[in-house]
């Protein structure tokens, strides 16, 4: 415990925050960071529970011994904490920025006062660690003879490629898209995580010695049997990507998106410099859903020029109230996205108990309006782009069929409470295996599994 009296002492601080009237002028992270001593303080807040529920079940997926570093930051062991830090987290610098943070959510301090800012903290840590060369790359010292295919570059793909690839054997990283990243690239806006933190991290793995081909989609571009002749294992991590299926008549118009379809080309354009397509510039704007990915939609279309943003929510307005521990979270307070609307348009772009009826469309099939029922009142909302965000209903069919698996019925690849498949060469982790879930545990699906793999491989592991 960094000080026996520190979370009484010291109040909770977060990186500083752009306000949303600023940020939204741009795609950059608009978060900052605070001093050293300032992180040091807020390690001191650390209470080194008896029972962490921090990172306990009720917290963090990974596992994380946030009570150690949090105590070697408040101490100034830097280089300890880091160390602490990357024994159970593959990708700190991701989590840093997009985990929901369930550790704070559990952290024993929020039982009466303000959670300890974890994430914050471990953002801290790994950012320090490339600032002075504490991360670079470091290649096995053995190699094996194995060689093993990945297919999918999300935060599943890349944990397992990382862990397995430490262990020496030869990996290969397949990726559908033009770059490596899965939705970390395509699926999160860049004012959430900038893309230039993947491309850092990538470049590092490929310096240790993992290959990575883009632009290959299993089962166009190649078949299973092919890979399971060249490969000695398989890990499928294609994630759960297939939208949830939403029966408008007119769905087909010009103007109506799946919101990842939107999200993927808008990501492009800002790293090509260009305007999206399918951009809300100059449009008005209606977003069906309520999840993270609605609100990067908001977000995003408030940067594009949106000149309105409706987002469709069916269930009834949060009272506000503010859950039991661990799961303290206050219910229905705006996110970013909201945040960013309020700020350009002077309002909350939330319409609760509200559902879409029917899709309007002229007569060359543009959309021109969407038909909502708002708790039995009928209103038409002039709209030139709708947004799809209800979820995903699971993996898409083409790779799994290639390498003759089937999908159970939430479409997930199951295969019980492991990581292997009904072949043995074949394994899956993440989103595929699980349903669409956080990033947090994508990673620790991906490095469970290539404990799997190696022990498959090997006869035995000594992977963590």
């Amino acid at each position: 415990m960094g000080k026996t009296t520190g979370f009484l002492e010291y109040k909770r601080a977060e990186r500083p925050c752009a306000e949303p009237a600023e940020r939204i002028e741009d795609f950059r992270e608009f978060h900052g960071e605070l001093s050293q001593r300032e992180r040091q303080l807020q390690g001191a807040r650390c209470m080194s529970c008896g029972v962490p529920f921090c990172q306990s079940g009720f917290g963090c997926p990974l596992h994380n011994l946030i009570p150690e570093w949090n105590d070697e930051i408040f101490n100034g062991n830097w280089t300890h904490a880091l160390d602490r830090l990357l024994k159970t987290n593959s990708f700190p610098e991701f989590t840093g920025r997009v985990c929901p943070a369930l550790c704070e959510t559990a952290c024993t301090c929020g039982l009466d006062g303000e959670p300890v800012s974890i994430r914050d903290n471990e953002l801290a840590l790994v950012e320090y660690g490339y600032a002075n060369g504490l991360i670079s790359p470091k290649p096995p010292a053995v190699r094996t003879d194995r060689q093993v295919a990945v297919i999918g570059s999300g935060p599943a793909g890349l944990a397992a490629a990382d862990r397995l690839n430490q262990r020496g054997h030869q990996v290969t990283v397949f990726e559908q898209d033009d770059r490596v990243g899965g939705l970390l690239m395509y699926g999160i806006p860049n004012m959430k995580l900038d893309k230039s933190v993947i491309d850092r991290r990538v470049r590092r793995m490929e310096a240790e010695g993992v290959t990575f081909r883009t632009g290959v989609q299993i089962g166009r571009d190649m078949t299973g049997p092919a890979l399971l002749e060249a490969y000695d294992a398989v890990v499928l991590c294609c994630g759960a990507r297939e939208p949830r299926s939403v029966a408008y008549e007119n769905a087909s118009a010009t103007g109506v998106y799946q919101a990842l379809d939107y999200l993927t080309a808008s990501t492009k354009a800002v790293l090509a410099g260009t305007e999206s397509d399918c951009s809300a510039r100059g449009k008005r704007v209606v977003i069906i859903g309520n999840g993270d990915t609605a609100t990067d939609c908001v977000a995003t279309a408030v940067r594009q020029g949106a000149v309105s943003v409706t987002q469709l929510v069916r269930k009834p307005a949060p009272d506000g109230a503010v859950r039991v521990w661990p799961y303290s979270a206050r219910t229905g307070a705006p996110d970013y996205g909201q945040e960013e609307a309020i700020a350009r348009y002077g309002h909350d772009p939330r319409l609760y108990e509200t559902v879409a009826k029917r899709l309007e469309t002229d007569e060359n099939g543009v959309l021109t309006a969407v038909t909502v029922d708002t708790a039995g009142q009928e209103q038409t909302l002039p709209a030139e782009l709708l947004l799809l965000a209800a979820g995903f209903s699971g993996a898409e069919t083409l790779a799994p069929e290639s390498f003759g698996l089937a999908l159970d019925e939430r479409g997930r690849l199951g295969c019980g409470d492991g990581f292997a498949t009904e072949n043995e060469k074949i394994f899956v982790a993440g989103d595929m295996r699980r349903g669409a879930s956080l990033v947090a545990i994508a990673i620790a699906e991906g490095r469970a599994c290539a404990k799997a793999v190696d022990e498959y491989l090997e006869g035995y592991t000594n992977l963590q």
